[in-house]
C-alpha cells in the first residue's frame, strides 16, 4: 500500500518495517484525537475558503462516524497502513472520493501528529486528576479518622520523635497537592495549539489557527511555527516529570506500608484477601500489592530521564527519534491510574495498631518533649537537652505520653481543610469543564 509521502520509488521493505516499528499499536492511542483534530481543521478550512460548506458538511459527517467506531472499540488499522493519519484519510477518501484527499491541505504529518499528541496528552492529565483526586480525599478520610492513634516518627530509620497515623496520611494527601501543581504546569504547556505549524515552517494558505485553537478548546496557540514543532518532545518531557512526582509519592507509601507491615513493626494490617502467602511458610502474609506500587512507580519515575536522553542534542525540527517516545510514556499513564486505584483499595481497608506508644521500647520518643517542658519552665534549651540526655544514659529518664501539639500542621492541628483547599484552588486553575465543553460542540454542532 502506497504511503501519503510517497512518490513513485518504492521503499525497501526492511526500510519500511524498521521505520513503521512500533507506531501502529502506538497509534490507536491517538486515534479518536487525530479525528477530533481534522474536525476542527475542516472547520477551519471550510470557514477561509479552502472547503465548501457542503464538503464540510460530509467530511464532519463521516469523521464522526470514524470517532463512533473508535469509542465503541471496532476500529483498527489496516494492514499495510502506515499510521493513524493515513487510515483516516484512506477511509475518507474511500468514502467521499476526491473530497477525502481535501483534508490535508494546509497542514503536514508533523503538526497533526503534534496536535494528536497535545490533545491525548490533554486528555490524560484530566482523567489523571480525577483519579489522584479520589486518592487525596481517601487519605485525608483517613487522617482524620486515625488522627488519635500516635506512630513513632523515624528520622534515619531510629526512633525519633512521637508521630500519628493522622499526620502520616495527611502528608501523603499533601504530597499530591504539590504533584498536582506539577501536573498544572505540565497542562500549561500541553494546553497550546501547535495545528497550522506544518512542517515547522508555517502554510501560505491563510489559515486561521486562532480559530482552531478556540474549536479544540486550547488556552491558546504555539505562536511560534517553529517553537511548535520544538514543543515535540518537551511536552511529553514535562507531562513525563508530572507523572513521576505522583509515582514517587505512590512509591514512598508503598515502602511505608511495607514496613509498617513487616512483624517487627506491626503498625498496620490488611485482610487476607488483599495479601499474599507463600508456597512453603503458612504463616505468610506479603504485601505484593505495595510491593509491585513501588516497582511500576520507580520505573515511571525512570521516564523523564529516559526522554530526555532521547532528545538530547537534536536541533530544530522534526526528527524521527521523537517517534519512540510514544512508546514508554503512553502505557505509563494506565499505569500509574492503576497503582492509585490500588493504593486506594489498601489503604481503604488498612486497620492500624491503637496504642503503640504505650509500650515502652518507644519511650525515648517522648526525649523532646520532657526538655520542651523544662524550656517552658524557663531552663535554657541547652541545659535542658542535656539535662535529659543526662538521665537517659543514666537510666533515670521518666516521661509522659500526653501530647499537646497546637501549631499548624502538627498532630494536634492536622490543617487537613487546608490542605483541601490549596488542592481546590490548583484544579480551578485547570478549566477541565471548557475543554470538554468545546470536545463535544465540536462533534456535535
Amino acid at each position: 500500500m502506497s504511503k501519503l509521502w510517497q512518490k513513485n520509488n518504492k521503499v525497501a521493505t526492511s526500510v519500511e518495517q524498521f521505520t513503521i516499528g512500533n507506531d501502529q499499536a502506538m497509534d490507536l492511542y491517538l486515534a479518536a484525537y487525530d479525528v477530533i483534530g481534522s474536525i476542527a481543521h475542516t472547520t477551519m478550512l471550510s470557514e477561509v475558503g479552502l472547503l465548501t460548506k457542503d464538503e464540510q458538511f460530509q467530511l464532519k459527517k463521516a469523521l464522526v462516524e470514524i470517532y463512533t467506531s473508535i469509542q465503541s472499540g471496532n476500529f483498527q488499522l489496516s494492514a499495510g497502513v502506515e499510521d493513524i493519519h493515513s487510515q483516516v484519510e484512506m477511509l475518507l477518501t474511500e468514502k467521499l472520493g476526491d473530497i477525502g484527499k481535501k483534508i490535508h491541505s494546509a497542514r503536514s504529518r508533523n503538526d497533526q501528529v503534534l496536535l494528536d499528541l497535545k490533545l491525548f496528552l490533554r486528555s490524560e492529565l484530566m482523567d489523571l486528576s480525577k483519579s489522584v483526586t479520589v486518592l487525596f480525599n481517601l487519605l485525608q478520610a483517613k487522617s482524620e479518622q486515625f488522627k488519635n492513634d500516635l506512630l513513632p516518627g523515624y528520622t534515619h530509620l531510629q526512633l525519633a520523635m512521637p508521630s500519628s497515623f493522622g499526620l502520616w496520611l495527611g502528608a501523603y494527601a499533601e504530597s499530591l497537592v504539590d504533584d498536582m501543581i506539577m501536573l498544572e504546569a505540565a497542562f500549561k504547556i500541553v494546553n497550546k495549539n501547535p495545528l497550522g505549524s506544518a512542517a515547522g515552517y508555517g502554510s501560505s494558505f491563510p489559515i486561521n489557527r486562532t480559530r482552531t485553537t478556540e474549536l479544540l478548546g486550547f488556552d491558546t496557540l504555539n505562536y511560534n511555527v517553529v517553537y511548535a514543532q520544538m514543543g515535540r518532545g518537551k511536552a511529553e518531557r514535562v507531562t513525563a516529570q508530572a507523572l513521576s512526582n505522583f509515582a514517587d509519592t505512590l512509591s514512598k507509601l508503598s515502602m511505608d506500608a511495607c514496613l509498617f507491615m513487616n512483624q517487627n513493626f506491626g503498625f498496620i494490617k490488611f485482610p487476607e484477601e488483599l495479601t499474599t502467602g507463600s508456597s512453603i511458610m503458612p504463616h505468610k502474609k506479603n504485601p505484593d500489592v505495595f510491593e509491585l506500587i513501588r516497582s511500576y512507580c520507580n520505573r515511571i519515575k525512570a521516564l523523564p530521564n529516559e526522554i530526555m536522553m532521547m532528545t538530547t542534542n537534536l536541533p530544530s525540527g522534526y526528527h524521527r527519534d521523537l517517534q519512540l517516545l510514544k512508546e514508554h510514556l503512553f502505557p505509563a499513564f494506565q499505569q500509574l491510574k492503576n497503582c492509585i486505584e490500588m493504593a486506594s483499595l489498601m489503604i481503604e481497608n488498612m486497620e492500624v495498631k491503637k496504642d503503640i506508644l504505650e509500650d515502652t521500647q518507644y519511650q525515648f520518643l517522648f526525649s523532646v518533649e520532657e526538655v520542651n517542658k523544662l524550656v517552658n519552665e524557663g531552663m535554657p534549651f541547652r541545659d535542658a537537652y542535656k539535662k535529659v540526655g543526662i538521665a537517659i544514659e543514666e537510666g533515670n529518664f521518666t516521661y509522659s505520653t500526653k501530647l499537646a501539639h497546637t501549631h499548624e500542621g502538627s498532630i494536634g492541628n492536622l490543617c487537613n481543610a487546608q490542605i483541601a483547599d490549596e488542592l481546590k484552588k490548583v484544579l480551578n486553575r485547570m478549566d477541565f469543564a471548557k475543554v470538554e465543553r468545546q470536545i463535544q460542540h465540536l462533534l456535535e454542532s
